[in-house]
């Protein structure tokens, strides 16, 4: 049987709501001979998810998904194969969480504004994390604080009315640039992947960041259409570049899996024998091992 790894996954250390080592599980009961661990802004999953693996005889791949802004939208960043203990990654991680929790508490304003106060305790309370943590609070935080106080029936109306891009209590603060986000991680020893181009709309920026030195595309995501996985596997074997597929799994809420279940797009070994002979951090641990 062919082997199947599902390249975009989070857990509680960001906006998930599994354990990293649920995720693992998870991963094997769906068939799955690894996974990688993306969540935002944060690699404090990733030790959790690397021992299940071992235990379970599952490959974990160390990942992160950079925040980052262009064009006054945001554009998502991944990183696979990096070294996690870097402090200097971590530095970097640790601004963009700041930045992150600003951008929280501009939102609540707005929301308040808008006559549905949501207070941070009462985020930080739904997302199960204390201040100053590696841990990210994020959107689906506040969105599912949203529900629970009767102020939209479910995730994807807090988002269509609110959180999302456009949405009435959308802001975003000035961040770091996508080409910031893959010179950290290459600078981490890892390999920069562009996260679901198709949720863009914008083929230029796509190829702008394809020539300043993104490694791959995430050709296959579950927000994309038939047509539009098409679209990327064919650019990124133009460029020649890695063609990556995750499902963006974050567990489920009220029953309902966002964005996919784990497994639901996955890549073969083959991709990963590519992201791993493209990172110097896994060459460099293979050579110590």
């Amino acid at each position: 049987m062919t082997e199947r790894y599902d390249l975009h996954s989070h857990t509680t250390a960001s906006d998930g709501t599994n354990a990293p080592a649920v995720n693992v599980r998870l991963a094997r009961e769906a068939g799955l001979r690894g996974l990688a661990i993306t969540d935002h802004d944060t690699v404090a999953g990733v030790a959790e998810a690397v021992a299940e693996g071992k235990s379970l005889g599952m490959t974990v791949i160390p990942g992160v998904e950079i925040s980052t802004v262009a064009d006054g939208r945001d554009i998502h960043v991944l990183g696979y194969y990096i070294d996690t203990e870097d402090p200097v990654f971590r530095q970097r991680l640790e601004q963009l969480r700041r930045t992150r929790d600003l951008r929280n508490e501009m939102i609540l304003a707005k929301l308040a504004e808008l006559g549905l106060p949501v207070t941070m305790d009462e985020v930080l309370e739904q997302s199960r994390k204390k201040p100053g943590k590696d841990e990210t609070v994020g959107r689906p935080h506040i969105a599912a604080v949203l529900v629970g106080k009767g102020y939209v029936a479910d995730m994807s109306e807090a988002f269509d009315r609110y959180l999302g891009n456009g949405a009435a209590a959308y802001v975003n603060p000035p961040r770091s640039r996508p080409e910031d986000a893959i010179d950290w991680i290459r600078e981490a020893g890892g390999v920069p992947v562009i996260a679901h181009p198709g949720l863009y709309g914008n083929d230029e920026l796509v190829q702008r960041l394809i020539e300043y030195g993104a490694a791959g595309i995430e050709a296959y995501h579950s927000d994309h259409s038939p047509e539009t996985e098409a679209h990327y596997a064919d650019m990124a074997e133009r460029f020649g570049l890695i063609a990556t597929a995750g499902s963006d799994f974050h567990g489920s809420r009220g029953g309902v899996v966002f964005h996919a279940p784990l497994g639901a797009r996955h890549a073969g070994a083959d991709i990963v024998q590519r992201l791993q002979a493209s990172s110097r951090y896994f060459e460099r641990s293979r050579d110590r091992s």
